[in-house]
């Protein structure tokens, strides 16, 4: 009869660059060819737009991929501004894909940063006496607190009423514009000023980092020549903060691990025991503390340092972080990598008009063919036409089967293909002899 035991793996494991090469892929193939895909229609729109004949038409596009380089990270000034406009966008960019990964659409991340804003200007405006290392701190929770609120109302309102939360995020990101447009233009507006508050006292701003580094490394260090011309505040450190908790609690908690589960199958979720409504609400909050941080770094971070009520429904940032979050694939090093590039298209805005006299909306127009190409899915379309040792998958390889049969142990009037040759056995037999590396068929119960 024959007799099972147990066959160790036959297939060796794959290499290390191998199987780091299969990672690279699956993180940044799609971004990295959507990415690719628009910078190639919008230097096909460039050349459809610019008049005169052919050559000159693709001269311009070059030069204005070149200018856009030289305008976003050209040299350390520009960098300095590219950084200044990213890091609302880290923040902005993790409150969107926090939700995502719970399976939500957090179309309210510029709402939450609105309130969160609004927040800590109220609470640096009126609590203009206490000093900074207090005022600041009190100023970011105010903002994290406002912010996790406005987004906790969404979450509420999924949980356990069932609405949906692109339609409540929506409404609530007009409720959120038209009530602290109330607040500036009421309460908080500055005196003989239109729609604007007063500018926050020196003690509730964040330094730039050039000054930060002149106050301290600086003293025994050499120091920054001319620190107001270079943009990026201490803000930027308090992001990378950020991403740092995001990916701990996303990829070390518990917590983490169920927002994955609910966002991949939410009826096995709940059949798990996990609590759907629970974690609903806790991801939308956290996804608010993150927005509302993004609007009130950027007060205390940059000029004019004060509250403008035309500019809250305007502002594209919390629009611009669901493009962060999609090309970012929801993880911290792609939010931070995805707005780095959104932050160095904005700054770059100016240098193609000045230059090379092509619109600044072509800045809006790459953005948007960049979560075009997401939306797609370009890599799954293009395997189709690819030669078969290309579109090979990157899925491991089945495992062998552990089950061998001895051949040595089954008598000389068994049949293998046939099965035994008495009836009344019941045990399992393989049917045929497998081969090394190979899926074995089956094992049949002869009756």
């Amino acid at each position: 009869m024959a007799v099972p035991t147990v066959q160790g793996r036959t297939s060796a494991p794959a290499s290390r660059l191998a199987r780091w090469m299969q990672r690279f892929r699956a993180a940044l193939g799609r971004p990295l060819i959507a990415v690719l895909v628009a910078f190639v229609l919008g230097g096909i729109i460039v050349m459809i737009t610019t008049p005169g004949p052919l050559d000159n038409r693709f001269i311009t596009a070059v030069s204005s991929y070149y200018y856009l380089l030289q305008g976003s990270f050209g040299s350390i000034q520009s960098i300095s501004f590219t950084l200044a406009r990213a890091t609302p966008l880290i923040f902005a960019g993790l409150a969107v894909a926090i939700a995502f990964r719970a399976g939500l659409f957090n179309i309210g991340a510029a709402g939450q940063l609105t309130v969160g804003s609004m927040a800590a200007g109220m609470i640096g405006l009126r609590f203009s006496m206490l000093p900074g290392w207090v005022l600041v701190p009190l100023m970011l929770l105010g903002s994290m607190a406002a912010g996790g609120l406005w987004g906790g109302i969404v979450g509420l309102l999924k949980a356990w009423r069932g609405a949906h939360e692109v339609v409540t995020s929506i409404m609530l990101n007009w409720t959120a514009f038209y009530i602290c447009a109330y607040l500036v233009e009421g309460p908080f507006q500055a005196p003989k000023l239109s729609q604007q508050t007063l500018p926050l006292p020196a003690q509730a701003t964040i330094p730039s980092l050039a000054n930060l580094y002149n106050q301290t490394l600086g003293t025994f260090l050499p120091q920054i020549p001319l620190p107001a011309q270079y943009t990026v505040d201490a803000g930027l450190l308090l992001a990378f903060i950020a991403l740092i908790i995001y990916w701990f609690i996303t990829a070390r908690t518990t917590f983490g691990y169920e927002l994955r589960v609910i966002g991949q199958n939410p009826k096995a979720a709940r059949y798990a025991g996990i609590s759907v409504k629970k974690n609903i609400l806790l991801a939308m909050i956290l996804a608010g503390a993150f927005a509302g941080l993004a609007g009130s770094v950027r007060l205390m971070g940059q000029a004019p340092y004060q509250l403008i009520s035309s500019a809250f429904s305007v502002d594209s940032t919390g629009f611009d972080a669901i493009g962060v979050a999609l090309l970012g694939r929801t993880t911290s090093v792609g939010v931070l990598l995805a707005s780095l590039l959104f932050g160095g298209l904005q700054e770059a805005g100016p240098y193609l008009q000045s230059y090379v006299n092509v619109p600044g909306d072509i800045i809006t127009i790459m953005q948007s063919l960049v979560l075009f190409s997401i939306a797609v899915e370009y890599v799954p379309s293009f395997q189709r036409f690819l030669p078969g040792f290309l579109a090979r998958s990157s899925r491991p390889a089945l495992v062998p089967s552990m089950i061998k049969v001895e051949t040595s142990a089954v008598p000389a009037d068994v049949d293998l293909a046939d099965g035994p040759a008495s009836e009344q056995d019941n045990e399992p037999t393989n049917k045929g002899v497998e081969t090394a590396g190979t899926v074995p068929a089956p094992l049949r119960q002869e009756e």
